[in-house]
């Protein structure tokens, strides 16, 4: 196997990935993520790290995962990822790679880069039918360098780049939809809250050959502006106010595997982030409020 280990890592128990010694932020919902899709791909998995939040978790020489781990620039882990393959494909064809000493492609991305820099590339191995996993971790801003306004960014939330008036005027671009035109095997969209749904997705999508998104929406405590410990409840406000909906595209169809038939008003999970608070102190913003509300109702009306 060191044809395809691409650097001499030093293994660290796997507890270090959420142990004392893990250096990401408190109740990071990235993290939380990450080590439940972890749990479910196993050791014999190959990370594509783009810069970004997650790039902390492997400081050279170590790593927390048993696999493999490869560093590239923001807009470079599709094509990192393909060379992979390609290298893993070749030895197969070429040396007969057993079948248990392949690994698993998976391209982890911050939303920076999965919305934004790295878009292009991404479409390109789409296109191409690259087998991998790619797991977008989206704190909905740049998260590693000040919480700046990125393409997942939701409308008013006040970022880095966002301070005057409402925040953020733009729009959250439509990820899982622009995947989903491709016309991939798979596209999901999950939550570390949600670890029932998440595990079956992840086994469905590990199942599943070819190009495959999973968006996972991460409660950022830095960014967004809340304590830590509330991280699953900002998670599940998420789902239950409607503002995440819990969906899958497979064989050409949306599916979304859980409903808020009882939403709770969208207000529940702005009020809990200090990154909307403008929008309730000195003065509430309800025309922004209520578009806000428009627009989730108007999507899940055309979903119920």
């Amino acid at each position: 196997m060191s044809e395809i280990r691409f650097t001499n890592v030093k293994q660290l128990p796997s507890v270090h990935l959420l142990g004392s010694g893990n250096p990401m932020c408190a109740g990071c919902g990235g993290l939380e993520a990450l080590h439940q899709v972890y749990d479910i791909l196993g050791a014999n998995t190959v990370f594509v790290n783009a810069a970004g939040c997650m790039t902390l978790l492997a400081v050279y020489p170590f790593t927390p995962f048993r696999g493999s781990w490869l560093y590239t620039a923001m807009a470079s882990a599709p094509a990192g990822a393909q060379g992979i393959r390609d290298a893993l494909d070749v030895l197969k064809e070429r040396r007969g790679l057993p079948p248990g000493e392949d690994m698993q492609v998976v391209v982890l991305t911050g939303d920076g880069s999965a919305y934004g820099m790295g878009l292009s590339a991404t479409s390109g191995a789409i296109e191409r039918g690259l087998d991998f996993l790619y797991l977008c971790y989206d704190n909905e801003g740049y998260g590693n360098t000040g919480q700046q306004a990125s393409a997942a960014t939701p409308h008013g939330a006040r970022t880095a780049t966002s301070l005057s008036g409402i925040g953020f005027v733009g729009e959250k671009k439509p990820l899982f939809d622009i995947w989903a035109a491709h016309r991939p095997p798979y596209v999901a969209t999950v939550i570390g809250s949600e670890p029932l749904d998440l595990a079956r997705k992840i086994e469905k999508a590990k199942a599943i050959k070819g190009p495959r998104l999973i968006i996972a929406l991460s409660p950022c405590p830095t960014g967004w502006d809340f304590d830590p410990q509330e991280s699953v409840t900002i998670g599940k406000l998420a789902v239950n106010t409607g503002i995440w909906p819990l969906k899958e595209y497979v064989d050409g169809k949306v599916v979304h595997t859980k409903i808020p038939r009882r939403r709770v008003p969208v207000t529940s999970y702005l009020e809990a982030q200090g990154r909307f608070a403008h929008l309730f102190k000195p003065q509430r913003n309800e025309a922004v409020l209520a578009e806000i509300q428009a627009k989730v109702d108007a999507y899940w009306a055309g979903v119920i």
